[in-house]
Protein backbone atom coordinates (compact mmCIF):
# COMPACT_ATOMS: atom_id res chain seq x y z
CA UNK A 1 0.00 0.00 0.00
CA UNK A 2 3.32 2.44 1.22
CA UNK A 3 4.76 1.70 -2.14
CA UNK A 4 1.40 2.51 -4.35
CA UNK A 5 0.83 5.40 -2.48
CA UNK A 6 4.55 6.72 -3.28
CA UNK A 7 4.18 6.34 -6.46
CA UNK A 8 1.59 7.94 -7.63
CA UNK A 9 2.27 10.73 -5.22
CA UNK A 10 5.99 11.35 -6.83
CA UNK A 11 4.24 11.00 -10.09
CA UNK A 12 2.02 14.03 -9.22
CA UNK A 13 5.05 16.01 -7.92
CA UNK A 14 7.26 15.54 -11.53
CA UNK A 15 3.62 16.54 -12.74
CA UNK A 16 3.70 19.84 -11.02
CA UNK A 17 6.74 20.78 -11.43
CA UNK A 18 7.65 19.97 -14.92
CA UNK A 19 4.55 22.71 -15.77
CA UNK A 20 6.28 25.61 -15.18
CA UNK A 21 3.81 28.05 -15.82
CA UNK A 22 1.92 26.78 -13.28
CA UNK A 23 4.82 26.41 -10.69
CA UNK A 24 6.03 30.06 -12.31
CA UNK A 25 2.67 31.63 -11.68
CA UNK A 26 2.79 30.24 -7.78
CA UNK A 27 5.69 31.68 -7.16
CA UNK A 28 5.33 35.10 -9.03
CA UNK A 29 1.69 36.25 -8.13
CA UNK A 30 2.67 36.56 -4.88
CA UNK A 31 5.90 37.94 -4.80
CA UNK A 32 4.28 40.45 -7.50
CA UNK A 33 1.00 41.74 -4.75
CA UNK A 34 3.30 41.42 -1.56
CA UNK A 35 5.81 44.31 -3.29
CA UNK A 36 2.80 46.16 -4.98
CA UNK A 37 0.91 46.49 -2.59
CA UNK A 38 3.58 47.72 0.27
CA UNK A 39 4.30 50.49 -2.53
CA UNK A 40 0.67 50.84 -2.90
CA UNK A 41 -0.29 51.34 1.05
CA UNK A 42 3.74 52.56 2.27
CA UNK A 43 2.27 56.54 3.29
CA UNK A 44 1.38 57.24 6.23
CA UNK A 45 -1.83 58.69 5.64
CA UNK A 46 -5.42 57.46 5.70
CA UNK A 47 -8.56 58.97 4.48
CA UNK A 48 -10.92 57.56 7.18
CA UNK A 49 -10.81 57.95 10.72
CA UNK A 50 -12.24 55.04 13.23
CA UNK A 51 -13.58 55.02 16.51
CA UNK A 52 -14.49 51.91 18.79
CA UNK A 53 -17.53 52.75 21.03
CA UNK A 54 -17.90 51.21 24.15
CA UNK A 55 -22.05 51.27 24.71
CA UNK A 56 -24.86 50.18 26.67
CA UNK A 57 -27.42 51.02 23.82
CA UNK A 58 -28.05 47.85 21.17
CA UNK A 59 -27.43 50.27 18.64
CA UNK A 60 -25.06 53.09 18.48
CA UNK A 61 -27.87 55.19 16.45
CA UNK A 62 -29.43 55.00 19.54
CA UNK A 63 -26.74 56.79 21.50
CA UNK A 64 -27.59 60.67 21.69
CA UNK A 65 -24.14 61.59 21.58
CA UNK A 66 -23.05 64.64 19.20
CA UNK A 67 -19.75 63.41 18.45
CA UNK A 68 -21.48 60.00 17.18
CA UNK A 69 -23.02 62.35 14.64
CA UNK A 70 -19.96 63.45 13.07
CA UNK A 71 -19.31 62.51 9.18
CA UNK A 72 -16.44 60.48 7.99
CA UNK A 73 -15.74 58.72 10.46
CA UNK A 74 -16.51 55.35 10.85
CA UNK A 75 -18.27 54.55 14.37
CA UNK A 76 -17.65 50.79 15.29
CA UNK A 77 -19.54 49.45 18.61
CA UNK A 78 -17.49 47.04 20.83
CA UNK A 79 -18.02 44.11 22.75
CA UNK A 80 -14.61 43.72 23.68
CA UNK A 81 -12.70 47.05 25.44
CA UNK A 82 -9.69 44.66 25.96
CA UNK A 83 -9.45 43.77 22.59
CA UNK A 84 -10.26 47.14 21.38
CA UNK A 85 -7.75 49.09 23.33
CA UNK A 86 -4.83 46.50 22.28
CA UNK A 87 -6.34 47.58 18.37
CA UNK A 88 -5.43 51.78 19.32
CA UNK A 89 -2.10 50.53 20.43
CA UNK A 90 -1.69 48.81 17.54
CA UNK A 91 -3.09 51.72 15.24
CA UNK A 92 -6.29 50.12 14.06
CA UNK A 93 -8.41 52.18 15.79
CA UNK A 94 -7.53 56.01 16.10
CA UNK A 95 -9.85 56.56 19.40
CA UNK A 96 -11.67 54.05 21.89
CA UNK A 97 -14.74 55.88 23.16
CA UNK A 98 -16.43 54.45 26.38
CA UNK A 99 -19.73 56.00 26.54
CA UNK A 100 -21.22 53.86 29.46
CA UNK A 101 -19.69 56.09 31.81
CA UNK A 102 -20.25 59.89 32.93
CA UNK A 103 -18.39 61.80 32.12
CA UNK A 104 -17.42 59.66 28.91
CA UNK A 105 -13.88 58.37 29.07
CA UNK A 106 -11.34 57.83 25.59
CA UNK A 107 -8.26 56.44 24.95
CA UNK A 108 -5.73 57.61 21.97
CA UNK A 109 -1.83 56.53 21.09
CA UNK A 110 -0.05 59.81 21.27
CA UNK A 111 2.01 58.58 18.26
CA UNK A 112 -1.14 58.72 15.97
CA UNK A 113 -1.94 61.85 13.91
CA UNK A 114 -5.53 60.44 13.39
CA UNK A 115 -6.20 60.72 17.50
CA UNK A 116 -4.54 64.23 17.13
CA UNK A 117 -7.30 65.20 14.95
CA UNK A 118 -10.05 63.40 16.89
CA UNK A 119 -9.49 64.50 20.37
CA UNK A 120 -9.72 68.30 18.89
CA UNK A 121 -13.19 66.85 17.08
CA UNK A 122 -14.02 65.66 20.86
CA UNK A 123 -13.21 68.06 22.83
CA UNK A 124 -14.39 71.18 20.61
CA UNK A 125 -18.49 69.24 21.17
CA UNK A 126 -20.61 68.28 23.65
CA UNK A 127 -18.02 65.55 25.44
CA UNK A 128 -15.24 68.71 26.15
CA UNK A 129 -15.54 67.38 29.78
CA UNK A 130 -14.13 63.97 28.46
CA UNK A 131 -11.56 62.44 30.38
CA UNK A 132 -8.25 61.38 28.66
CA UNK A 133 -6.65 58.24 28.85
CA UNK A 134 -3.06 57.37 27.07
CA UNK A 135 -2.32 54.32 25.35
CA UNK A 136 1.13 53.91 23.33
CA UNK A 137 2.60 51.22 20.26
CA UNK A 138 4.06 51.01 17.11
CA UNK A 139 1.71 50.88 14.63
CA UNK A 140 0.60 47.76 12.27
CA UNK A 141 2.02 48.60 8.99
CA UNK A 142 -0.50 47.77 5.98
CA UNK A 143 1.51 44.86 4.95
CA UNK A 144 1.34 43.53 7.81
CA UNK A 145 -1.83 43.29 7.75
CA UNK A 146 -1.76 42.49 4.05
CA UNK A 147 0.79 39.50 3.77
CA UNK A 148 -1.33 36.54 5.21
CA UNK A 149 -4.51 37.70 2.84
CA UNK A 150 -2.25 37.23 0.10
CA UNK A 151 -0.22 34.09 0.55
CA UNK A 152 -3.58 32.71 1.69
CA UNK A 153 -5.23 34.16 -1.32
CA UNK A 154 -2.51 32.06 -3.51
CA UNK A 155 -2.68 29.03 -1.43
CA UNK A 156 -6.66 28.62 -1.74
CA UNK A 157 -6.40 29.08 -5.69
CA UNK A 158 -3.02 26.49 -5.58
CA UNK A 159 -5.45 23.56 -3.20
CA UNK A 160 -9.16 24.43 -5.43
CA UNK A 161 -7.62 24.01 -8.87
CA UNK A 162 -4.69 22.13 -8.26
CA UNK A 163 -6.46 19.16 -7.23
CA UNK A 164 -9.78 19.47 -8.13
CA UNK A 165 -9.16 20.38 -11.38
CA UNK A 166 -6.50 17.67 -12.04
CA UNK A 167 -8.47 15.26 -11.47
CA UNK A 168 -11.33 16.32 -13.13
CA UNK A 169 -9.01 16.22 -15.87
CA UNK A 170 -7.93 12.82 -14.98
CA UNK A 171 -11.05 11.17 -15.26
CA UNK A 172 -12.09 13.20 -18.42
CA UNK A 173 -9.38 11.78 -20.26
CA UNK A 174 -9.44 8.34 -18.96
CA UNK A 175 -6.60 8.44 -16.96
CA UNK A 176 -8.43 7.52 -13.97
CA UNK A 177 -10.16 4.31 -15.33
CA UNK A 178 -7.04 3.08 -16.45
CA UNK A 179 -5.86 3.49 -12.44
CA UNK A 180 -8.95 1.51 -11.49
CA UNK A 181 -7.78 -1.38 -13.13
CA UNK A 182 -4.32 -1.52 -11.07
CA UNK A 183 -4.29 -2.74 -7.36
CA UNK A 184 -4.38 1.17 -6.78
CA UNK A 185 -7.31 2.11 -3.68
CA UNK A 186 -8.89 5.51 -4.21
CA UNK A 187 -8.37 6.20 -0.60
CA UNK A 188 -4.67 5.76 -2.00
CA UNK A 189 -5.09 8.27 -4.53
CA UNK A 190 -6.96 10.23 -3.15
CA UNK A 191 -4.41 10.84 -0.28
CA UNK A 192 -1.08 10.82 -2.33
CA UNK A 193 -3.06 13.84 -4.79
CA UNK A 194 -3.97 16.04 -1.33
CA UNK A 195 0.05 14.95 0.15
CA UNK A 196 1.22 16.21 -3.09
CA UNK A 197 -0.41 19.35 -3.13
CA UNK A 198 -0.01 20.22 0.71
CA UNK A 199 3.39 19.66 0.44
CA UNK A 200 4.04 21.86 -3.24
CA UNK A 201 2.04 24.61 -2.05
CA UNK A 202 3.72 24.80 1.83
CA UNK A 203 7.11 24.82 0.03
CA UNK A 204 6.11 27.57 -2.01
CA UNK A 205 4.48 29.54 0.51
CA UNK A 206 7.23 29.07 2.82
CA UNK A 207 9.67 30.31 -0.25
CA UNK A 208 7.51 33.28 -0.67
CA UNK A 209 7.07 34.37 3.36
CA UNK A 210 11.30 33.85 3.90
CA UNK A 211 11.88 35.91 0.62
CA UNK A 212 9.77 38.61 0.75
CA UNK A 213 10.39 38.97 4.77
CA UNK A 214 13.85 39.15 4.38
CA UNK A 215 13.05 42.61 2.24
CA UNK A 216 9.82 43.95 4.20
CA UNK A 217 10.74 43.06 7.75
CA UNK A 218 6.83 41.46 8.36
CA UNK A 219 5.76 42.00 11.80
CA UNK A 220 5.80 38.99 13.58
CA UNK A 221 5.27 38.66 17.32
CA UNK A 222 4.39 34.94 17.63
CA UNK A 223 5.79 31.70 16.85
CA UNK A 224 6.90 30.71 12.98
CA UNK A 225 6.25 26.98 14.33
CA UNK A 226 2.89 27.92 15.13
CA UNK A 227 2.21 29.93 11.53
CA UNK A 228 3.35 26.97 9.73
CA UNK A 229 1.04 24.73 11.97
CA UNK A 230 -2.11 27.30 11.02
CA UNK A 231 -0.82 27.57 7.37
CA UNK A 232 -0.99 23.99 6.79
CA UNK A 233 -4.03 23.09 8.41
CA UNK A 234 -5.93 25.64 6.24
CA UNK A 235 -4.09 24.44 3.50
CA UNK A 236 -5.18 21.15 4.07
CA UNK A 237 -9.10 22.21 4.53
CA UNK A 238 -9.26 24.19 1.03
CA UNK A 239 -7.51 20.90 -0.51
CA UNK A 240 -10.46 18.85 0.84
CA UNK A 241 -12.87 21.34 -0.59
CA UNK A 242 -11.18 20.83 -4.28
CA UNK A 243 -11.40 17.35 -3.89
CA UNK A 244 -14.86 17.78 -3.32
CA UNK A 245 -15.79 19.29 -5.66
CA UNK A 246 -13.70 17.27 -8.22
CA UNK A 247 -15.22 14.09 -6.43
CA UNK A 248 -17.14 13.00 -9.60
CA UNK A 249 -17.37 15.51 -11.91
CA UNK A 250 -15.76 14.40 -15.44
CA UNK A 251 -16.64 18.38 -17.05
CA UNK A 252 -13.62 20.21 -17.03
CA UNK A 253 -15.71 23.20 -17.57
CA UNK A 254 -18.30 22.50 -14.89
CA UNK A 255 -15.45 22.05 -12.44
CA UNK A 256 -13.82 25.34 -13.13
CA UNK A 257 -17.02 26.68 -12.96
CA UNK A 258 -18.07 25.36 -9.34
CA UNK A 259 -14.20 26.12 -8.14
CA UNK A 260 -14.44 29.34 -9.12
CA UNK A 261 -17.85 29.99 -6.82
CA UNK A 262 -16.29 28.44 -4.00
CA UNK A 263 -12.87 30.48 -4.11
CA UNK A 264 -14.07 34.28 -5.27
CA UNK A 265 -16.42 34.99 -2.59
CA UNK A 266 -13.89 33.60 -0.55
CA UNK A 267 -11.43 35.86 -1.83
CA UNK A 268 -13.67 38.84 -0.76
CA UNK A 269 -15.03 37.78 2.37
CA UNK A 270 -13.04 35.58 4.37
CA UNK A 271 -10.84 39.20 4.56
CA UNK A 272 -7.81 39.09 2.25
CA UNK A 273 -8.01 42.44 1.14
CA UNK A 274 -9.50 44.04 4.37
CA UNK A 275 -11.35 43.38 7.65
CA UNK A 276 -14.80 42.74 8.30
CA UNK A 277 -14.93 44.91 11.03
CA UNK A 278 -18.05 47.22 10.92
CA UNK A 279 -19.52 45.33 8.29
CA UNK A 280 -22.88 44.27 7.81
CA UNK A 281 -23.51 41.37 10.72
CA UNK A 282 -24.78 38.97 7.64
CA UNK A 283 -21.77 39.21 5.71
CA UNK A 284 -19.30 38.70 8.69
CA UNK A 285 -21.65 35.37 9.81
CA UNK A 286 -21.42 34.33 5.90
CA UNK A 287 -17.97 34.90 5.75
CA UNK A 288 -17.69 32.27 8.65
CA UNK A 289 -18.50 29.27 6.37
CA UNK A 290 -14.86 29.89 4.16
CA UNK A 291 -11.51 27.70 5.60
CA UNK A 292 -9.78 30.51 4.25
CA UNK A 293 -11.20 32.97 6.81
CA UNK A 294 -10.44 31.12 10.03
CA UNK A 295 -7.10 30.16 8.85
CA UNK A 296 -6.55 34.09 7.87
CA UNK A 297 -7.82 35.08 11.50
CA UNK A 298 -5.40 32.55 12.90
CA UNK A 299 -2.74 33.61 10.94
CA UNK A 300 -2.99 37.28 12.43
CA UNK A 301 -3.55 36.91 15.86
CA UNK A 302 -0.09 34.58 15.78
CA UNK A 303 1.73 37.34 13.62
CA UNK A 304 0.14 40.24 14.86
CA UNK A 305 -1.09 39.75 18.44
CA UNK A 306 1.55 36.98 19.64
CA UNK A 307 -0.81 34.60 19.98
CA UNK A 308 -0.33 30.79 20.63
CA UNK A 309 -1.95 27.91 19.29
CA UNK A 310 -3.92 28.24 22.48
CA UNK A 311 -5.75 31.32 21.44
CA UNK A 312 -6.45 30.35 18.07
CA UNK A 313 -7.74 27.00 19.04
CA UNK A 314 -11.26 28.07 17.92
CA UNK A 315 -10.03 28.48 14.63
CA UNK A 316 -7.89 25.37 14.11
CA UNK A 317 -10.56 23.30 15.31
CA UNK A 318 -13.51 25.06 13.13
CA UNK A 319 -10.43 23.87 10.14
CA UNK A 320 -9.96 20.43 11.46
CA UNK A 321 -13.76 19.73 11.46
CA UNK A 322 -14.17 21.71 8.13
CA UNK A 323 -11.73 19.14 6.83
CA UNK A 324 -12.96 16.10 7.96
CA UNK A 325 -16.50 17.09 6.99
CA UNK A 326 -15.04 17.60 3.45
CA UNK A 327 -13.14 14.86 3.10
CA UNK A 328 -15.73 12.09 4.13
CA UNK A 329 -18.44 14.00 1.25
CA UNK A 330 -15.54 13.74 -1.34
CA UNK A 331 -14.74 9.89 -0.60
CA UNK A 332 -18.46 8.60 -0.52
CA UNK A 333 -18.85 10.54 -3.66
CA UNK A 334 -15.78 9.42 -5.44
CA UNK A 335 -16.09 8.09 -8.86
CA UNK A 336 -13.20 6.07 -10.83
CA UNK A 337 -14.89 6.77 -13.94
CA UNK A 338 -17.96 9.06 -15.24
CA UNK A 339 -20.86 8.39 -14.25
Amino acid sequence: MIRRFLAVLHARNIEFVQDRSTLGWNLLLPVVLVFGLATVFSSPYRSMFKVGVVSEMASLEDEPNEFLQLRYIDFIKVSDPADALMRVERHQLDMLLDLRVDPPRYWINDESRQAYILERLLGSGADARAQREKVSGLAVRRIDWLVPGILGMNMMFSCLFGVGYVVVRYRKNGFLKRLSATPLRAAEFAAAQIVSRLLLIMLITVIVFVGTDYFLDFRMEGSYLDLLLVAALGAFSMVALGFAVAARLNSEELAGGLLNVASWPMMILSGVWFSLEGTNPIVQKLALIFPLTHMLEAARAIMLDGNGLAGVLPQMATLAIMSGLLLAAGAAMFRWQPD
